[in-house]
């Protein structure tokens, strides 16, 4: 079963939340956001005999994270090699249906035509492993005025669908309330490819399944965007809240034109106030009833420890709460 963000505090429960929070002497690490990882988590326990290969084909949200994860492991396991490729989580599927890699990161849930393709090659549906939260972020230029936007704004600007109700196209940012020089100047509009899972996510989610207007400027990568961004001052772009740079201004965001705002903070994801977080995924074939693969699961145990967590902080994106942890770890056996 796969965990949606906006069940998250449905799941974990209020005590669970005030633990997961902003609160001193919750963990020895803590990110520059302040966010400290769950002290209840696991510690994570080396083991005997762990060497091979693995192999990582996804994400590219999740790029960093993996290649990150992938050299804390080792650190543990010398004789363990890890290959990491992420260049959109629709490649994901195909790698697992291939066997060319053990691990499919995704920053999307699988759909349902790729979980039919799995099943038809395994005979059974693919494992998804939580491994991470994330506020996926409409980023802006630092030197912008603009602080928030409405869901159905973002997609005025982003869509020529408008399925969210906005009654007219906004392409300057004069529409949204900047003043001055800005105001009469174009909006600079970036994204990702179709590759991407953020591609997917933000259309499914932002434009209501709305389709990109033809002047998005595609990147091939969430760094890429935020670059982009950075060095235009009328541009906007989305990606994954790991990306953030001092360069851009992530917008708070209201689910409706004049509803409350609200900023992408760790809070704000687990409470699903911020309508954009999400559950960053690895993918793994694992036959029901039957052990996962040894060097596959210590990893997946390896992600899911405090060690593992405290790297998700680390590389800016939202540590699991044990609870959603514990959850995902029973999935490995």
């Amino acid at each position: 079963m796969q965990i949606s963000v906006k069940t998250l505090f449905k799941q974990i429960g209020a005590a669970a939340l005030a633990t997961a929070l902003i609160l001193p002497g919750l963990s020895s690490q803590a990110g520059a956001a302040g966010i400290s990882v769950d002290a209840s988590l696991p510690n994570y326990i080396k083991i005997e005999g762990v060497a091979g290969n693995l192999n990582s084909i996804g994400s590219d949200t999740l790029n960093n994270l993996m290649t990150f994860w992938g050299e804390g492991f080792r650190k543990l396991y010398p004789n363990v090699n890890i290959q990491i490729e992420g260049k959109g989580s629709s490649t994901a599927p195909p790698a697992l249906i291939e066997g060319t890699a053990q691990l499919g990161p995704m920053s999307r849930p699988m759909k349902n035509e790729e979980i039919d393709t799995f099943e038809g090659k395994y005979g059974f549906k693919p494992t998804p492993i939580g491994v991470a939260l994330d506020s996926l972020a409409v980023y802006v230029n630092k030197d912008n005025p603009v602080d928030a936007l409405s869901l159905p704004e973002i997609d005025a600007i982003f869509s020529k669908s408008r399925k969210g109700g906005y009654p007219r196209d906004i392409v300057t940012w004069g529409q949204v309330g900047a003043e001055e020089r800005l105001a009469g100047q174009p909006i600079s509009v970036y994204g990702r490819n179709s590759a991407s899972g953020t591609y997917g996510y933000f259309k499914k989610h932002a434009l209501f399944k709305g389709d990109y207007k033809d002047i998005v400027k595609e990147q091939p990568g969430s760094a890429s965007v935020v670059l982009s961004v950075t060095e235009d001052q009328a541009g906007i772009g989305y990606s994954g809240i790991g990306y953030k740079t001092s360069g851009v201004k992530a917008l708070a965001v209201s689910r409706e034109e004049g509803g409350k705002s609200f900023e992408p903070d760790y809070a704000n994801v687990l409470s699903g106030n911020y309508p954009l977080g999400r559950m960053l995924y690895v993918y793994v074939v694992k036959k029901p009833n039957e052990p996962m693969q040894p060097l596959v699961k210590e990893f997946l145990k390896y992600v899911l420890s405090t060690a593992g967590q405290e790297t998700v902080v680390k590389d800016g994106y939202l540590p699991l709460p044990a609870e959603v942890a514990a959850a995902e770890l029973v999935k490995l056996d």
